[in-house]
């Protein structure tokens, strides 16, 4: 996205209205129409695209997308054993879905709660889960010294702005405490700023990072260790040993399908996942006094009690950038560029922004973008490798994937490399979440659901009291 773009005129922030197809025609930022799709885009630097596929080749492993899954596999794949050779298949260019399009948490949350998880595997799994996504922010800032990416570890502020939202962030605080984690604190309204907030849950664990720099600085960084990253390359199926592409097929020993949100589009995984889109905002940025006064310092993110979630940031340069759902599910798993801009729900986002923070009124919004993020219909993130046909999967992370991606490349190295070890005993290692339906049942459900949690807001605000509506979706959306 060109910085000098007016955001007040529609056409100059929508890629529908201004006919936009990524990387086809003519240039925008840094040589590539891709720097339109998201600040995180424009800020990152050289986005031109890197060689196709030119013709059949062959690997020891083979993976199908150019994400933060497949690139921490073959970083860690490296580790175990430098001489694989590696090819990494993507459609368009390196970071191009939710790997570089994301909040920027990198933080210990993972779709399931904990408890959630104990009541599916037990209380020692669930743990280990738990411990394990907590040192996950850790091995990212450890890799961030490698990878330069506005990596700070400032923890996240949840803000709870009615007594019904306390009573959620203090229970949550208890449980926490309940599975031995005491990285979760309470603090009292005279040191949270948040319009009408009673208080605030502070975690730890969480990382602010800019996360176009992470997933092109990896995609570079491999590539200077010999592994192949070949954009402009679409894969048509995944069969053992072959992938079929439109520039060709690739042979290789073991495959990795690391699709995330577009797995829906692959005729054989059309209902393993449902694209759902998160969109998001930033503004111009603001100066430190006015980071001052509303308390969040560098490397801090931030959220609230609501249901439709929102997710927040103050990025390195004093922007915020700032989220949430609430954009509908589309007919048939669809995805396309238009989809990613929708002015209601900009607007929605711009509102929350200032109902949280009403001194930011008058900051302008300066960049607007979205994408599909990836959604299971048990919201449970899996790792899983068939050693009969040698093909690995992960995915399914529900906007969680900052982190939970380097988890799951790490652990599909050791499930490549058929090592036995703490990670690959995980409870989401092997699970296998049933289908979404067929449509129409899937977009009445998804969109219901998204309904659900608009009405659950508004039931609490009405009645005082925890919303009944969400008690019932809890089960169905990891709770």
């Amino acid at each position: 996205m060109d910085s000098t773009l007016n955001a007040a005129d529609p056409s100059a922030l929508d890629p529908s209205r201004a006919g936009w197809t990524p990387g086809r025609e003519g240039p925008t930022a840094h040589g590539s129409l891709y720097g339109g799709l998201s600040f995180w885009h424009e800020t990152v630097g050289d986005l031109a695209p890197r060689a196709a596929l030119d013709g059949d080749t062959q690997a020891d492993v083979a993976i199908v997308g150019g994400g933060l899954t497949g690139l921490w596999t073959a970083w860690y794949l490296l580790e175990r054993d430098p001489t694989l050779r590696i090819v990494v298949l993507e459609k368009e260019i390196a970071g191009f879905g939710a790997s570089g399009r994301n909040g920027g948490w990198c933080s210990a949350l993972f779709p399931r709660s904990t408890a959630s998880l104990e009541k599916a595997h037990g209380r020692d799994a669930a743990l280990a889960m738990r411990r394990a996504m907590i040192e996950t922010v850790d091995e990212v800032g450890r890799m961030s010294k490698l990878i330069p990416c506005d990596y700070a570890k400032g923890g996240t502020i949840a803000y709870a702005r009615s007594r019904v939202q306390e009573r959620a962030a203090r229970a949550e605080i208890v449980e926490a405490q309940r599975y031995g984690v005491d990285d979760l604190g309470w603090r009292g309204a005279d040191a949270v700023h948040a319009a009408g907030a009673l208080g605030a849950a502070f975690d730890r664990n969480c990382a602010r990072i800019h996360p176009a720099k992470l997933v092109r600085g990896l995609a570079a960084a491999l590539e200077s260790r010999g592994v192949r990253v070949l954009e402009q390359t679409e894969v048509l199926r995944v069969d053992p040993g072959v992938v079929t592409t439109t520039r060709g097929l690739v042979r290789a020993d073991k495959i990795v399908v690391a699709t995330e949100g577009y797995t829906a589009t692959l005729p054989q995984s059309h209902r393993r996942i449902l694209p759902l889109y998160s969109l998001m905002i930033a503004t111009e940025p603001l100066p430190d006094t006015f980071w001052d006064a509303i308390g969040i310092p560098h490397g801090a993110t931030f959220t609230d009690y609501r249901h439709l979630l929102i997710y927040g940031q103050r990025t390195a340069d004093n922007r915020f950038a700032f989220g949430g759902r609430g954009a509908r599910y589309h007919w048939g798993s669809a995805i396309q560029p238009q989809y990613d801009r929708s002015p209601r729900v900009f607007e929605h986002l711009r509102r929350a922004l200032v109902d949280l923070f009403p001194s930011a009124a008058e900051a302008a919004v300066t960049h607007r973008w979205g994408g599909p993020l990836g959604v299971p219909r048990d919201w449970h993130a899996a790792v899983t490798y068939d050693s009969a046909t040698r093909i690995g999967r992960a995915g399914g992370y529900v906007g969680d994937g900052l982190s939970t991606t380097n988890l799951a490349g790490r652990t599909l190295a050791d499930l490549l490399t058929d090592a036995d070890t703490q990670l690959t005993r995980l409870p989401w290692v092997g699970h296998h979440s049933p289908s979404w339906e067929p449509e129409p049942l899937r977009f009445l459900g998804a969109n219901a659901g998204m309904l659900a949690m608009t009405a659950a807001d508004l039931e609490e605000r009405v009645t005082r009291r925890p919303s009944v509506i969400a008690k019932v979706m809890g089960p169905l959306v990891g709770h």
